[in-house]
């Protein structure tokens, strides 16, 4: 089977690519083990925060309409909390000059809206279920065997199959990794009083507490914890739960009433060698894994795919080496910023000795009071998920 692009992989990043691609002219494939399936009534525990970049990004490539209106909600505004009960940093929609911040979505509605448009989209092949077992480079094309024998041949094969990714190993591409030895803890809560839009954390002695705003009263959390911290919150009976949390958080939203049930992830970085080499290229989690306290990895992740399908779009040969050099010359300024930036907080607020708590606090209170440095801060932090041509002309 020949192709001109096979994308590994159908999370966020791969269907975003291949939605991206769609009016390209180029054949397409993509390859994912099993489709997401269609979203009940509940709540899904999993919520991302979504910049204005990455929601352009997405109503371009026709997936942010299919959303249902309901299950979406626009963040107005932002406050942030120093581990000292007084240090604060506050961000607004209307101070920033936009309509609003972010706006959080359910991941697996999210998903399940990329895929409704493959569909319809001629020029792409859904190999699903299907799985990749061997991958060889010759001459100007790609071949990746599948377990049950076929074979895709492609002038560009795209890994997107997230941290663990088969296309980054089989490339023989090497990665950094740490642990911060914590884990992520994500629950839903209906809340007492409004949330009003705000999004809320907390950087705490026992890790960092985010409250994300859902449609109503609402909320959804993610609290990175160490690990002994996070089982211990696990273990929690439900009501202890919802107590705990609301404490955590000032009982900024008064009490608490459990949603959905909490689940936790290992948390860890990861970034690769190279996001580009001999006619493989890697988006989203299969090039790059952050810490989530300052909640852009997916918005990291889609921003490689819109800006992946600027160059290629135009591109005669879609893997050619020019071409996959500047799609890693474009990609390098965000990744490098966001994961200087998650590491940063994250040791900087891992650090219990007192002058770091005065440097973190003071720093916090610093920022608030100066209103240039908090619009560009939250205007570069809108604008990730964007593509090539949105930063040029940024």
């Amino acid at each position: 089977m020949d192709f001109d692009v096979v994308i590994v992989g159908g999370g966020l990043a791969g269907a975003s690519l291949a939605a991206a691609l769609a009016e390209s002219g180029f054949r397409l494939a993509l390859i994912e083990r099993k489709a997401p399936p269609s979203p009940g009534p509940d709540w899904d525990s999993r919520v991302y925060a979504l910049t204005p970049a990455s929601t352009a990004f997405l109503d371009r490539i026709g997936a942010w309409r299919r959303l249902e209106a309901g299950r979406v909600t626009p963040i107005y505004a932002m406050r942030v909390f120093g581990d000292d009960g007084r240090s604060r940093l506050d961000f607004s929609a209307y101070e920033s000059g936009t309509l609003q911040l972010a706006a959080t979505v359910e991941s697996s509605r999210l998903h399940h809206a990329l895929w409704q448009g493959f569909e319809r989209q001629r020029n792409l092949s859904l190999l699903c279920p299907a799985a990749p077992s061997e991958l060889r480079r010759a001459g100007n094309r790609v071949e990746i065997g599948l377990e049950d024998g076929r074979v895709v041949r492609a002038k560009l094969a795209v890994g997107a199959d997230g941290a663990e990714s088969w296309v980054r190993r089989a490339a023989r591409i090497e990665t950094r990794n740490a642990s911060y030895a914590q884990l992520g803890v994500v629950a839903n809560f209906t809340c007492v009083r409004e949330h009003r839009n705000i999004a809320y954390q907390w950087f705490r002695s026992d890790g960092v507490l985010a409250y994300l705003p859902l449609p109503d009263r609402r909320v959804s959390i993610v609290w990175s914890a160490p690990e002994t911290h996070a089982t211990d919150l696990l273990a929690l009976a439900p009501a202890a739960f919802c107590a705990r949390v609301s404490e955590a958080g000032g009982k900024a939203l008064g009490a608490l009433e459990p949603l959905t049930a909490p689940a936790a992830f290992p948390l860890g970085r990861m970034v690769a060698d190279r996001i580009a080499e001999g006619r493989i290229a890697l988006v989203g989690d299969a090039a790059h894994v952050l810490h989530p306290l300052a909640g852009q990895g997916v918005n990291l992740g889609l921003g490689d795919a819109h800006s992946l399908a600027d160059l290629l779009r135009a591109a005669p040969d879609p893997g050619d080496r020019l071409l996959l050099r500047r799609y890693e010359r474009a990609r390098a300024e965000d990744i490098l910023a966001l994961r200087w930036v998650t590491d940063g907080l994250f040791r900087l607020f891992d650090a219990n000795h007192r002058m770091a708590a005065r440097i973190r606090n003071f720093g916090l209170n610093l920022t608030n009071s100066n209103p240039v440095v908090k619009t560009l801060l939250a205007r570069r932090a809108m604008g990730i998920g964007g593509g090539r041509h949105h930063r040029e002309s940024s």
